[in-house]
């Protein structure tokens, strides 16, 4: 465990989506932050929720378990506070009650179900913070997730966001694109996606931007392949710069490959294996649309920018 100096605090940031539950602990001391460890464990709590408008118990349990498993780690951690944000799916949801009840057990606070908005705000915090005097702004950051994906634009803070209700999850689940889709089955999930994009464009002027920055597992996966790592490897991925036709060369790999063949790369995260055409056709139109030829990959995301927020509040 790392040495904490007089002045240190040190913080758990959780960030639930519709696919993931992902904790980042990390120490703050004055304006810098110190990365203790960063995890992620695929539960789907969003399995099913566009379809139903509820959890299902598989998955409420699915998210228990790594709940219970986090709360040892911020235990063992000596973690002093913990923020818990739960994105998409559980704003969708009917019986989100449950799932508040069930994390506040375990972890000790509930679980804050925040607006698109302040999703995209935070995802933006917590890509960009690096980025100021090193890459010009202002900055479009895009963050696909399992059930939204959010758009927004600012130099040094947001300026325009907009959550839209596309997401790696919902478009598989929607258009069946897990399996060597067809390409009717392409081309409405094209559809789909270029009407939200649209919808994001009328708030957030994506070709605006001087940067685009693309967070979350989707477009990191999208980097791993572009770069046929031998292994998962966040620091070869991490500030990756990728061209509209390597993300579009990747999307059509995705789409044209099995399911066996997706989880035989090495990269490979097996929760990842089915929804992962879905993102990657995500990232290529939210490119293609905006008329954007490059995208910066980052591995710091609304994580990150969670604890920034805890930082905030609780050093001087």
């Amino acid at each position: 465990m790392r040495t904490r100096g007089a002045g240190t605090m040190r913080v758990a940031a959780i960030d639930c989506g519709t696919n993931s539950l992902r904790l980042l602990m990390a120490d703050f001391e004055g304006n810098a932050m110190h990365e203790l460890s960063r995890q992620m464990r695929i539960v789907r709590l969003g399995q099913g929720v566009d379809a139903t408008g509820k959890f299902a118990e598989d998955a409420l349990q699915r998210t228990f378990t790594v709940c219970d498993e986090y709360a040892a780690a911020c235990k063992e951690n000596g973690v002093e506070r913990i923020r818990f944000v739960a994105t998409s799916a559980s704003r969708d949801a009917s019986n989100r009650e449950v799932f508040v009840e069930g994390v506040r057990q375990r972890l000790g606070v509930a679980p804050e179900v925040i607006s698109g908005d302040e999703e995209a705000g935070l995802s933006f915090a917590g890509a960009t913070r690096e980025l100021l005097g090193h890459e010009p702004a202002p900055y479009l950051v895009v963050d696909i997730g399992g059930g939204s994906t959010e758009f927004v634009v600012g130099s040094d803070a947001p300026e325009f966001a907009r959550s839209i209700n596309i997401g790696c999850v919902r478009m598989t689940e929607r258009h069946h694109l897990a399996e060597k889709p067809s390409q009717q089955m392409i081309d409405a999930a094209i559809l789909d996606i270029d009407a939200s994009i649209a919808v994001a464009q009328q708030a957030v002027p994506l070709g605006e931007a001087h940067s685009f920055v693309a967070v979350a597992g989707s477009a990191t996966t999208v980097a791993a392949m572009a770069l046929q790592l031998p292994h998962y490897d966040a620091d070869a991925i991490h500030l990756t710069r990728l061209s509209l036709q390597q993300v579009r060369a990747v999307s059509e790999a995705f789409l044209s490959m099995s399911s066996a063949e997706r989880a035989a790369l090495p990269f490979m995260h097996p929760g990842r294996v089915d929804v992962i055409p879905a993102g990657a056709l995500i990232l290529r139109r939210v490119m293609e649309r905006a008329g954007l030829q490059q995208v910066l990959i980052s591995e710091h995301d609304i994580l990150d920018g969670i604890a920034w927020s805890l930082a905030r509040e609780m050093i001087p």
